[in-house]
């Protein structure tokens, strides 16, 4: 039953019975197969089928809550009796907004410190992604923002406020402030990260308070191509304080503090609230609880 439900909590993450199928590692039929199976076994049709699938029924819906459920609590149970027999151990997946990725060391390291028989494995991903991953078992736990956008069901544990600033290069207008107000970044050739960013919407929510409406001339979902063009000395643009001095462009550029308002919104570590947590989990948390507000800033 155990594996069926994970099947189930695969296909309705791939919504496609090929795509599930492949990330689960076994054939197309033998998934269908197990699905149908599942569905004899609980009494209901799960999945809307036609030439293909078409998402699932009422019923099917309400199984992936408690399917979701019982995996997790499965899984926890597998672990902990797995630190139980041989002390802490394992994979601790995490998926981290791009804003923080340089911050994330802070974190790690003292962890990997105390239990160095954990490894680590960390990808970059907007908001809303971190969210989906965590309610369908992709990632063990999210850095992410923790005040702006609504965060659902989870734990979560502040690290540090970020703060914004124009990223500028040496010798560009205003490169020679020790501030500048969000109106002032109006006539600005600016790169900044995408739409889909919560930061980037942040942004815009600031600039749109102090009556600025901008089109940038360049977008990525990446602090290091924007860094780069800053670096040319042809664009500007907006970021947390020390990501430019985190990835290594701190002599060709300047970060100058935003004000007027000077914003600040709060960004922890997250994890899917399901009591009790996995060992791994739980360990992150006390790491992430110890360092304390501000001790990553």
């Amino acid at each position: 039953m155990i594996d069926k439900l994970e099947f189930f909590i695969a296909l309705a993450r791939a919504e496609h019975f090929g795509r599930a199928a492949e990330e689960i590692g076994i054939s197309q039929p033998s998934l269908s197969a197990a699905i149908r199976q599942l569905e004899e076994q609980l009494g209901v049709q799960l999945v809307l089928r036609g030439s293909r699938y078409q998402g699932l029924t009422p019923e099917g819906q309400r199984v992936l809550e408690w399917a979701r459920r019982i995996v997790g609590d499965t899984r926890t149970m597998r672990e902990e009796m797995r630190a139980a027999r041989n002390g802490l151990a394992g994979h601790i997946r995490l998926a981290v907004i791009p804003t923080a990725l340089a911050m994330v060391p802070r974190l790690t390291e003292p962890f990997q410190e105390k239990h160095p028989d954990v490894t680590f494995s960390v990808v970059s991903r907007n908001s809303l992604q971190v969210l989906s991953q965590l309610d369908n078992f992709e990632i063990d736990a999210g850095i992410t923002y923790l005040d702006n956008e609504p965060l659902g069901r989870v734990t979560s544990v502040p690290l540090y406020g970020e703060r914004y600033n124009l990223v500028t290069a040496q010798g560009a207008p205003f490169s020679d402030r020790e501030s500048v107000s969000w109106k002032e970044l109006a006539d600005l050739r600016l790169c900044l990260l995408t739409p889909d960013m919560q930061n980037r919407r942040i942004i815009n929510q600031h600039l749109s308070e102090a009556g600025v409406a901008i089109r940038p001339m360049l977008e990525s979902n990446s602090m290091v191509v924007l860094l780069a063009h800053v670096g040319t000395g042809r664009w500007a643009s907006i970021m947390p304080r020390n990501v430019a001095r985190s990835f290594g462009f701190a002599k060709e550029i300047r970060t100058i503090p935003l004000v007027e308002p000077e914003a600040a919104h709060l960004v922890g570590l997250v994890a899917a609230h399901r009591e009790p947590f996995t060992p791994l989990v739980s360990a992150l948390l006390h790491e992430a609880r110890s360092l304390g507000p501000g001790a990553m800033a």
